[in-house]
């Protein structure tokens, strides 16, 4: 680092689900990301911008069955086929500095590591899942979470779920979750700290579910074959790997973390701000500073998505 250089500063995006094309909505958070990281190193700041993909799960398994090809085939294509991923970000001049895939070797590796330690310190256990799923979303819900019987993010149809899996102690962290959100700026703007104490800590937090065994495109969990590390450790845990947590691809962890914010949607808030810090205080690691959840770019009065875009657009050109 320089010396007239005034600090390190690292900051994120969210990583983006590959089960297609991106669209406008996320466009607009990562020019947002990408201002805030050309407006910090005008300042002076040596900044980290990161930015990816999150490339695990069972709708990117089932949208590669279904198109003839490899889960990896079907993520490359989305990610560094024509037209995509890095195509996009390149013609819209983003500025990151690194960009990390969930199917990145050393990440893969990382997570492996990560799931094992926190089960090696009592905060994963095993059980089964009896409950609602979405898979649009890939969440699980309780009868009391959803909304008129359907999913209470996408608004769509869930079925039931009953399976084998590893648990997160999240219950266990629920009064220093609370107590981060309630009397610290961790979480921005106020309004979103004050939804996710109401809406989900309150209510009671319930342990939450980090391994499947229904499919099997994932991060394998080594020790016990037929299980894959869910989203939430896979994804969130990015933030850290990309700087060299648990590998040796990178060496930039004790200059860049903790990040200095998070800036993603207002639909994972809940993921960023609760799951989260939890996860990171089970391995008495800092947490980032901030985490900021901007508003959605609206269509009709709903939430821009890969699903909806398309059916939208049809529906305009044929009036």
């Amino acid at each position: 680092m320089c010396e007239k250089c005034k600090g390190n500063f690292y900051i994120t995006t969210p990583i983006y689900y590959p089960s297609d094309k991106l669209h406008i909505g996320h466009a607009y958070c990562t020019v947002a990301t990408d201002t805030m990281a050309r407006y910090k190193r005008l300042q002076g700041y040596n900044v980290m911008f990161l930015t990816g993909t999150d490339e695990h799960g069972q709708k990117i398994e089932d949208k590669a069955k279904a198109a003839g090809v490899t889960p990896q085939q079907f993520v490359d294509n989305i990610v560094l086929g024509e037209r995509g991923v890095l195509d996009l970000w390149k013609l819209m001049n983003i500025s990151y500095d690194r960009f990390i895939r969930t199917t990145d070797d050393y990440h893969v590796a990382a997570i492996q590591k990560i799931f094992k330690r926190m089960y090696d310190n009592g905060d994963i256990y095993k059980g089964k899942y009896v409950g609602k799923y979405c898979k649009p979303c890939e969440s699980f819900w309780t009868d009391s979470q959803l909304v008129n019987g359907k999913c209470p993010d996408c608004g769509g149809e869930v079925q039931e779920a009953e399976e084998e899996a590893y648990f997160f102690r999240l219950s266990k962290y629920a009064g220093r979750v609370q107590d981060l959100l309630e009397n610290t700026d961790f979480l921005e703007p106020r309004s979103r700290a004050n939804e996710m104490v109401n809406n989900f800590i309150k209510p009671g937090l319930e342990d939450l579910c980090v391994s499947r065994t229904s499919f099997t495109w994932g991060v394998p969990v080594d020790f016990d074959p037929g299980h894959v590390v869910y989203v939430w450790i896979d994804a969130l845990f990015n933030y850290m790997t990309a700087l060299g947590f648990e590998n040796d691809k990178y060496n930039d962890l004790e200059a860049f973390w903790p990040a200095d914010v998070h800036f993603i949607g207002k639909e994972i808030v809940r993921f960023h701000s609760i799951i989260w810090p939890a996860m990171l205080m089970s391995l008495n690691l800092p947490l980032p500073k901030k985490v900021y959840g901007h508003g959605w770019l609206l269509l009709d009065g709903g939430k821009m998505s890969k699903s909806v875009l398309p059916l939208r657009l049809r529906r305009q050109l044929l009036q």
